[in-house]
């Protein structure tokens, strides 16, 4: 029961047919129910072995299968042993790119938008020093564009846009943005500046439920600007 229902949430998760904070109770339900089998199974296992009973193989079966979902959370618990207890992850710790439409779509039931406090700033410099921002030698508008096709390429969409280049010299882009798999919702801001001879870019993921984020915005970070740095290099004009 526990494998199935876990198997309906997550489908019905993933399509937008459930919200999250209901998924999230169920995954809650799943981990409880699963515990509870695998408990019945080793007390069966018990009985086997002290009156001789039947069922081994039955319950080695059943064993596995409960194993088998509560991999997940035994995956989670590893990433929140791994990784700081952070929601809101940016490349500029000093002044990070600004949420303005997420603190007013939020759901109520979702983390606030707060600022990054010194205390953050300086676990997510402990624990993601690979992380900042870029500078690219490149014109905003070749840039801006690689932008809007890698958050096409996701199936991010954008919910605001703010400030205009070249004529302001800086735009920001917030995105409603989700993990692979589960599509656990986060929202993500990106800060294009136009610094004349290059541009330079930073970006922001918060996630939206828990007070952990398994690591999930600062992976989210990296891998973005990962791909933005690829597909800037292959947008350059070649050299003559």
């Amino acid at each position: 029961m526990a494998a199935v229902l876990m198997l309906v949430a997550v489908a019905a998760h993933r399509y937008l047919a459930m919200e999250t904070v209901a998924f999230l109770w169920v995954l809650g339900l799943v981990a409880v129910l699963a515990l509870v089998a695998l408990g019945a199974a080793f007390a069966g296992f018990a009985a086997v072995w002290s009156d001789g009973a039947s069922g081994a193989g039955r319950l080695v079966r059943a064993s596995l299968l409960a194993l088998l979902t509560l991999a997940p959370f035994a995956v989670g618990a590893w990433r929140a042993y791994e990784y700081p207890p952070l929601v809101d992850v940016a490349t500029d710790l000093t002044d990070p790119p600004g949420f303005r439409a997420a603190a007013i779509l939020r759901d109520p039931r979702a983390n606030r938008i707060v600022p990054i406090d010194a205390a953050a700033a300086a676990t997510i410099a402990g624990s993601y020093p690979e992380i900042d921002g870029r500078r690219y030698q490149a014109a905003p508008d070749r840039v801006l564009e690689a932008i809007r096709s890698i958050l096409a390429r996701r199936g991010w969409p954008v919910v605001e846009q703010r400030g205009a280049l070249p004529e302001q010299g800086e735009m920001t882009i917030e995105a409603l943005a989700s993990s692979y798999l589960l599509r656990l919702p986060a929202d993500v801001a990106i800060r294009i500046t136009d610094e004349g001879e290059t541009t330079f870019v930073d970006m922001r993921s918060a996630s939206h439920y828990g007070a952990h984020d398994l690591g999930d915005n600062g992976l989210r970070i990296r891998r973005f600007l990962a791909d933005l740095d690829a597909l800037i290099a292959d947008l350059a004009e070649p050299t003559i």
